[in-house]
């Protein structure tokens, strides 16, 4: 991703540079006066590490990253042993004839699955570059459905990803702008670490994390709140993990004031969230040096972490808006005062 994204951007007037982390780190020159800013979105993907092969060929693994258990019988996953040497599986699941009534509304803990290389013993796994430690994905596919929405892998965060690489290169026409730091950031389905070093290099004023909105107009998450997929962009004005740590975000009072007013301006309809149960890089990235003035920005997704999430192409349009215009009205006289704000 690291690579594939700095290709795309290597047409453009950037600095681009990889910490030893991996996160890539493309800055965009601008008003020294104006305060700085760093629009980041993450390349990692959660996946499972291979904890075990077993004598007959089956192997085991070890969650990476909020995978969610009943989601995981009968999919096809990848093991990235190196480009062109990739190996595919499948998790296995109990054959429907064999599985007895008590068990069939049971979900299987990930210990105690496993996945199906095709292989006759051990040796035959590792004659594949399989080892302990090799990193194991859901299955890479995209599939367009309808017109404007999609399904695919690890739409957290590749769509966010999209969006950054498009706001560079608008930017990048703009006489108007303050200098942008466009993070591609790793680590962060790793308990949020990526991002945080980056923003260490970097000392930015603000930082505007993209990733996604939990959706509500599903018949199990309408209690969520009113985000809705294809009706635009959405604002963060609060998260709180909830679950074994104490870390969230509640936005800097500025910026959902700019963000606002740019939403009105530009016509952009723009839904807002208050959630609990996600975090983002946000969490850590605002406790950096003196503190961060940070907020999330977000596209609503249905269906997260599984191995095939939806976006709506036209809120990733409209997110994209959102935000070269109101970057572009952050200059010499934006102010980061809360007073002003509350």
């Amino acid at each position: 991703m690291r690579r594939l994204i700095a290709r795309e951007l290597a047409d453009l007037p950037l600095k681009l540079r990889t910490d030893t982390l991996g996160n890539l780190i493309a800055t965009l020159e601008g008003d020294e006066a104006a305060p700085s800013v760093m629009l980041f979105a993450h390349i990692d993907q959660l996946g499972f590490i291979v904890r075990k092969i077993e004598a007959n060929g089956l192997v085991r693994i070890e969650r990476l990253g909020g995978i969610p258990e009943k989601a995981l019988p009968a999919q096809a996953v990848l093991f990235c042993v190196g480009e062109g040497k990739d190996v595919h599986g499948v998790i296995a699941n109990k054959s429907h004839h064999a599985t007895p009534a008590e068990e069939k509304y049971k979900v299987t803990p990930y210990a105690d699955l496993f996945i199906d290389v095709g292989a006759q013993d051990a040796d035959a796994v590792r004659a594949l570059g399989i080892e302990i430690g090799t990193p194991v994905v859901y299955d890479p596919r995209v599939i367009h459905l309808n017109e404007n929405r999609l399904i695919g892998t690890s739409v957290d965060d590749r769509a966010g990803c999209a969006v950054v690489v498009e706001v560079a290169r608008q930017l990048a026409k703009s006489d108007t702008r303050p200098t942008v730091h466009f993070v591609f950031a790793v680590l962060e389905e790793f308990n949020l670490r990526g991002a945080m070093v980056a923003a260490q290099a970097i000392k930015p004023d603000i930082a505007i994390q993209l990733d996604l909105a939990l959706n509500s107009d599903t018949p199990d998450m309408a209690h969520r709140g009113e985000v809705e997929l294809g009706a635009g962009p959405a604002m963060a004005l609060y998260s709180f993990h909830g679950r074994g740590t104490l870390n969230g975000t509640i936005p800097h009072p500025a910026l959902p004031r700019l963000f606002d007013e740019t939403a009105s301006a530009e016509d952009i309809n723009l839904q807002r969230t208050a959630h609990t149960g996600a975090l983002t890089d946000s969490s850590y990235v605002q406790l950096v040096g003196e503190g961060v003035a940070c907020i999330d920005l977000c596209f609503p997704c249905r269906y997260t972490h599984t191995a095939l999430e939806m976006c709506d192409l036209r809120d990733l349009e409209g997110l994209t808006r959102l935000l070269v215009a109101g970057i572009r009205r952050i200059d010499s006289k934006f102010s980061l005062d809360r007073d002003l704000y509350t």
